[in-house]
């Protein structure tokens, strides 16, 4: 199992500096690029402060002058914000700035907020059908001369200017939660990416079986791979785990506001639903939140992601965008860094070994 960190430039009130903000996402990429993680997951989101990043091309390339190894990936595109000949032109010439590092993320979108504003109030349920629809056209627009005749687009023949400098194309991975998403991808030929959200560890086994049975139900295409992410926080003494579920408490009530339209937003920055208003409530105890997201110590954390690794995960990705303390993202990268990524790079080649050895 590899790991990847998602991080978004991000901010929760109007006294914190762009400058500042953009400086921690920069400490925290060169962290990751030097410490071996694989790839860099960054959002895309619109009129939100709390997700400061309206093209991730542009924060990805930026990035790629101040690294050298890790994969730079959009997690995730919004399907229905884009056209396809502007999507395989931006998407193309961020993989030739970066030089050939883009992982391409794409989704249905997830924010009832954003789609008010960005897709005319189109209900977010249904951007799966852009998504559907955008990713084969992207795909031919990057092989060569295509004419397009869908129901969300209609173009006559033309090509991606410039072409990927990936052959064939850049990694493509679909944001998947629902069965039909998950068979859809595999059998077009992309990878997953998906989270758990913050239920129980069994949920994560849930996920494991539907990726597993798209696969077996598509023998036809080469396996792809299978992201996971879920909100992390790693401390040295099992004590501190209270300073990181009070912040996931409080941005997830801000989550839901945007996802249900419960709250407002003021200047970019969403207010949080009270708390009799957030689904799910059993989600929100303090006891549940520490059980079920990865916080912990690193053994408590290595415990955890033992069953990521059992459910198929090929990648788990941190999430560390919910307003964590700079100094406690930073101690989880340098913790993942000394032990955890380690730990997991053993376990590989071991396994390797006794795979040769039989």
């Amino acid at each position: 199992m590899k790991f990847s960190v998602s991080l978004t430039m991000e901010r929760f009130s109007p006294d914190v500096p762009m400058a500042k903000v953009q400086d921690d996402l920069l400490q925290l990429a060169q962290m990751a690029d030097e410490g071996g993680f694989e790839t860099l997951w960054t959002a895309e989101h619109h009129t939100l402060e709390c997700t400061i990043s309206p093209n991730p091309f542009q924060t990805l390339v930026w990035l790629a002058q101040h690294t050298k190894n890790i994969r730079l990936g959009t997690s995730t595109l919004v399907a229905p914000y884009w056209s396809p000949i502007r999507l395989a032109g931006e998407a193309a010439l961020c993989d030739h700035l970066t030089g050939g590092r883009l992982e391409f993320g794409i989704a249905r979108g997830s924010y009832q907020y954003e789609f008010d504003r960005m897709a005319g109030g189109m209900p977010q349920q249904e951007g799966v059908a852009y998504l559907k629809e955008i990713v084969p056209a992207v795909k031919k627009l990057w092989t060569g001369d295509y004419a397009h005749d869908g129901h969300y687009w209609k173009f006559p023949v033309t090509a991606a200017v410039p072409k990927p400098l990936q052959n064939p194309h850049p990694p493509i991975w679909v944001a998947a939660r629902d069965p039909g998403t998950f068979d859809w991808a595999i059998a077009n030929g992309a990878n997953i990416m998906s989270t758990p959200l913050s239920m129980p560890a069994a949920e994560i086994k849930v996920l494991g079986d539907k990726f597993a049975k798209a696969v077996a139900d598509h023998p036809e295409v080469p396996k792809p791979r299978f992201m996971m992410q879920r909100r992390t926080c790693v401390y040295d003494k099992p004590e501190d785990w209270k300073i990181a579920v009070q912040h996931s408490i409080d941005y997830g009530r801000a989550f839901e506001n945007l996802m249900q339209n419960l709250g407002g937003v003021k200047n970019g920055f969403p207010e949080a639903v009270p708390f009799e208003a957030v689904k799910g409530k059993e989600n929100y105890n303090p006891e549940n939140i520490r059980k079920n997201l990865l916080f912990g110590t690193p053994d408590e954390v290595i415990e955890k992601l033992l069953d990521y690794e059992a459910a198929g995960v090929d990648q788990y990705c941190l999430g560390l965008t919910f307003n964590l303390p700079f100094e406690l993202r930073k101690r989880t990268l340098e913790l993942f860094i000394q032990h955890i990524i380690p730990f997991f790079a053993a376990r590989e080649k071991k396994r390797q070994t006794e795979n040769a050895g039989a």
